[in-house]
């Protein structure tokens, strides 16, 4: 009587083991969230709160969307509007909402042989490092940083070959990295920029260009992709992130005091009195006014 006592506890415990266990979800997502920091910070808020785990598989926002299209991923915060739209409507995501946005910057040497420090747009400084064939560190991995530089380049009208222009096919830390030790121009997110330790002569030559916006997605895999797929858990991690409680965590985050990252939703930007649309680029006049203030506090 008593062996069956304690078979059926430990039937008991095992069963609650498994099931703790299971409480899991992989979340594919961008090398500029990890490289941040963000998810160091983010994600034990939410796994003490939900009491689930969650598996952060960091790549380009390409490799991201083709891992859930094979179903080898529960859900996916990434940054490719375009690519995002074709992954839901060809039916491997469903209920893609808004997460955050921040801005794409063009860093350089301090010497700046290009001469493009202070210039408005991408475009116009693409096209002065070409002319000027000043070495460019491209990240050359089909991430949302990649598709977003080479949609530049296609705006500035330039194909960019040739030794000045290298692709590392590595993600933004290590790129940035490379821009580093060459003296490199190279197009980062200004999350991974403003949490990266070895710029040596590396700095910030060209931002505030509108077409450099950076909107984040979260979306769900359909299930109908693998039964694999945790379903239930990603909606918790999906709705958490979208709502209130993700929000406030996303706001808090700051790297040496700095907030990297801003809602998608903004209905008053202090006292400016200034709306964005959700989806819009009225978002740039909030981010123009929040530095502007900073470097007057300086």
């Amino acid at each position: 009587m008593l062996t069956r006592l304690l078979a059926a506890l430990f039937l008991c415990l095992t069963s609650a083991g498994a099931t703790a266990q299971d409480r899991s979800i992989t979340l594919a997502s961008t090398t500029s969230t990890e490289q941040s920091g963000f998810f160091a910070y983010v994600l034990p808020l939410f796994e003490a709160e939900t009491k689930v785990h969650v598996k952060v598989v960091a790549v380009g926002t390409g490799q991201a969307l083709k891992l859930g299209e094979r179903g080898d991923a529960d859900a996916l915060l990434v940054h490719d509007p375009a690519g995002e739209e074709k992954f839901v409507t060809e039916g491997h995501g469903l209920d893609r909402r808004p997460v955050m946005f921040n801005d794409f910057i063009i860093v350089g040497p301090k010497s700046d042989p290009a001469q493009i420090r202070g210039l408005k747009t991408a475009k116009e400084a693409l096209s002065k490092i070409a002319a000027a064939q000043a070495s460019f560190i491209s990240r050359g991995d089909d991430s949302g940083t990649h598709r977003m530089e080479l949609r530049q380049w296609k705006g500035a009208e330039v194909k960019p070959a040739g030794t000045w222009y290298r692709e590392t096919g590595q993600g933004m830390g290590p790129t940035l990295n490379i821009a580093a030790e060459l003296n490199g121009y190279v197009l980062t997110d200004r999350a991974t920029w403003a949490n990266f330790k070895n710029r040596r002569e590396l700095e910030i030559l060209v931002e505030g260009d509108r077409g450099l916006y950076n909107p984040y997605s979260s979306i769900l895999v359909n299930p109908a992709k693998s039964p694999k797929i945790k379903a239930s858990e990603a909606k918790i991690w999906h709705e958490w992130i979208t709502t209130p409680p993700g929000q406030k965590a996303i706001e808090s985050f700051r790297i040496d005091g700095q907030q990297v990252f801003f809602l998608p939703e903004i209905k008053k930007a202090s006292s400016e009195n200034m709306v964005w649309i959700p989806g819009g680029t009225f978002a740039w006049d909030l981010i123009s006014t929040i530095r502007k203030k900073r470097r007057r506090t300086k």
